[in-house]
């Protein structure tokens, strides 16, 4: 009868530990680098910027004055979230070609 574990078992559970520690430690750098990836998003010909990381946490504003108008608000108010939504599409783009190795096999990419 064959013997499960022993020797053998061991050194590939900390071959698979090893492989483990270092995937959770480059998931820690990659995060560390979405937190301080600029991402700009833009609306009307970049009359409205958002700038965000891309964790998709806003961090700034710009709004050129010709596209204030206390008439219209609603374009403002559209445009603003024209901006956010460009910033969102282009976050999730860069989460996931930066974080999606991470997510692959049900076990982090291990399997």
């Amino acid at each position: 009868m064959a013997k499960y574990g022993g020797a053998m078992g061991g050194a590939n559970m900390q071959t698979l530990m090893k492989q483990a520690q270092k995937m959770q430690e480059e998931m820690q750098a990659t995060e560390k680098l979405l937190d301080e990836w600029e991402i700009v998003g833009t609306a009307g010909g970049e009359a409205v910027v958002v700038y965000m990381n891309a964790k998709k946490i806003i961090d700034g504003i710009e709004i050129d004055k010709s596209v204030i108008d206390p008439e219209d608000e609603e374009m403002l108010e559209d445009l603003v979230m024209a901006a956010i939504l460009d910033g969102y599409k282009k976050a999730d783009a860069v989460y996931e070609e930066k974080m999606g190795k991470f997510n692959m096999g049900g076990m982090g990419g291990l399997l």
